[in-house]
């Protein structure tokens, strides 16, 4: 039998509910359609960072990259370990160890679910770069807590980072419905975004077949809530996507219904799939986070292992069970609740 081996870190929170929820369906729709997922859990998390000093051991990298993906739940903490620290400890290293480069996020509306918008049907693929640009981690401090203290924190693009994130945009316009919007800030950035422009032009010449549109970021905010029905593929640098991602969480339903998947296209390392909900520390012991975010990202993954059939049925499966009400009224059902129907569905 065909099987997968699968990191799983379910991190901080809320994490690790959602990824016992998402590893039990995935794990049923594995059996349905005749493979196996072989997974391993690691501890690491702001917990392990308070026991050990790091978010994970010094080995971590290695240890991951004998996997064929990972799947990671949340992390973070803040009162108890600045985001600084959980953020640059163990999933940025991960993203660029691995040349996570390409990070892929849906926003559509699923079945019952009312957005906050008058748009009842949009399907947007955002995609940002995940390994440089504003989070490159370039930059310090000096004079540390005089009145004459600096801060600088300088943004980096290379060609090829720029020009494999627009290739791989363009890639999925291609598949999809044939509309790429490209977003910068050009009228203000001169240097680094007139840079992504110049690009994004240049590829535009090798695919015809795409019809591209460039944005700033400020009009693509608003073009995001009046009109998102009139995007398909948006491809933004680190920062900007960041931003432009969670507001396409809100007008898909919340952070609930936010996957994500952090793609190495070239599949020469692990790629890794998680919720971008966060950690949710309020309600971490609740047992009422939505793991349908969660659950997604998990049909994500199968689809990047190349089990489409299984990835499927788990997305018929969510949208059965929000179809019926569940999962779509923050709070109302338990996370075991949510779970069951998306089981069930499953057969």
């Amino acid at each position: 039998m065909k099987s997968h081996k699968i990191a799983l870190i379910p991190g901080d929170g809320i994490g690790v509910a959602v990824t016992e929820a998402a590893w039990e369906v995935l794990g049923r729709a594995a059996d349905g359609a005749g493979f196996k997922l072989e997974g391993t859990t690691f501890p690491w998390s702001c917990d392990f960072y308070e026991k050990t000093g790091a978010m994970m051991p010094h080995d971590g990298i290695e240890t991951l990259r004998g996997f064929d993906a990972i799947l990671l739940g949340a992390v973070g903490w803040p009162k108890r370990v600045p985001d600084s620290v959980s953020l640059h400890g163990l999933l940025l290293p991960i993203r660029k160890a691995f040349v996570q480069y390409a990070n892929i996020r849906p926003h559509r509306l699923l079945p019952g679910v009312e957005g906050p918008l008058r748009a009842s049907a949009f399907d947007i693929l955002c995609i940002r770069e995940n390994t440089e640009g504003e989070y490159a981690g370039a930059g310090g401090r000096v004079h540390n807590g005089t009145a004459d203290e600096v801060a600088v924190e300088t943004s980096i693009f290379t060609r090829k980072g720029v020009e494999r994130i627009l290739r791989f945009g363009f890639e999925q316009a291609r598949k999809r419905r044939g509309k790429l919007a490209s977003v910068t800030k050009s009228n203000a950035q001169k240097y680094s975004m007139v840079f992504w422009d110049e690009i994004t032009a240049k590829l535009a010449a090798e695919y015809p077949d795409v019809e591209v549109a460039n944005y700033h970021i400020d009009a693509m905010a608003a073009r995001m809530v009046m009109a998102p029905e009139s995007l398909d593929v948006v491809v933004a640098s680190n920062l900007f996507g960041d931003i432009l991602t969670d507001l396409g969480a809100a007008i898909q339903g919340g952070l609930g219904y936010a996957a994500s998947a952090n793609i190495n296209p070239e599949r020469n390392a692990p790629s890794m799939f998680e919720p971008v909900h966060g950690s949710a520390p309020d309600i971490a012991h609740l047992g009422i986070a939505n793991p349908i975010a969660a659950i997604w990202s998990g049909a994500m993954m199968l689809e990047h292992l190349g089990e489409a059939g299984a990835a499927k049925a788990v997305m018929t499966a969510i949208e059965a069970a929000t179809a019926r009400g569940i999962g779509i009224e923050p709070g109302k059902h338990k996370t075991e609740d949510i779970t069951a129907a998306v089981l069930s569905a499953l057969g």
